[in-house]
């Protein structure tokens, strides 16, 4: 296996940077599997754990550690839009690098 992507993202409601890394396809798998509930419902917490464990890698947070929950949401789902394609950086949103190597297309 080689690098993992990374991205650095500011969020729009505290103006903190954080940075996230592409865990391995298997473990995004995982992590969208881990959410779900007996019913394929996406349960939040368990989403936001996952992506806090696997996902974001500096600051090393867990949920009780914002105190906002607009900047939860938002950074919970920036990170899970990085990890499973969604994320354009054409509008500007987040912050910019791309950092360990070239950049892919899938």
């Amino acid at each position: 296996m080689g690098n993992f992507k990374q991205k650095k993202f500011t969020s729009k409601t505290k103006e903190a940077e954080y940075t996230f890394q592409h865990p391995g396809v298997r473990t995004v798998s995982k992590i969208k599997d881990a959410a779900m509930n007996k019913h394929g419902v996406v349960l939040e917490e368990r989403l936001a754990e996952e992506v806090l464990k696997h996902v974001i890698v500096s600051p090393k947070m867990k949920i009780d550690d914002f105190d906002d929950y607009k900047e939860y949401t938002e950074v919970i789902n920036a990170a899970y839009a990085f990890i499973s394609g969604q994320d354009d950086d054409e509008d500007g949103a987040g912050d910019d690098n791309q950092q360990s190597g070239s950049k892919e297309e899938s």
